[in-house]
């Protein structure tokens, strides 16, 4: 699966990233920065994308709806980009194992 990065997210993380998730993208690169949760979760869902956010929201949906699509939901508040980067690649053997796993839906990383 490939990361999808939610509008709250820097676009930058995805070449920053291009090491680890090399398939991964931001919503702005699909035309949907201005759409709807269910939208995005829509798109995210058709396309096998995991939705990497700051919103609760994305997690809630996951608890109540299950995976796919599998969500990263980032609890560190506003941070810089860099420090982002850095909490991801500190999540990376976590976040794969959401992927890999079925019976995981949602991971939160602080």
């Amino acid at each position: 699966m490939k990361l999808l990065f939610d509008q709250n997210l820097s676009r930058k993380l995805v070449n920053l990233l291009v090491d680890i998730f090399p398939e991964s993208s931001h919503v702005q690169f699909h035309g949907l920065a201005q759409k709807t949760d269910t939208e995005i979760w829509e798109f995210a869902k058709l396309n096998d994308f995991c939705i990497v956010t700051q919103d609760v929201d994305f997690a809630e949906r996951s608890r109540l709806h299950g995976s796919p699509p599998k969500v990263v939901w980032l609890r560190c508040g506003n941070a810089p980009t860099r420090e982002i980067e850095a909490l991801i690649r500190a999540g990376d053997e976590a976040i794969q194992e959401l992927l890999n796993n079925s019976e995981l839906h949602c991971l939160e990383l602080y």
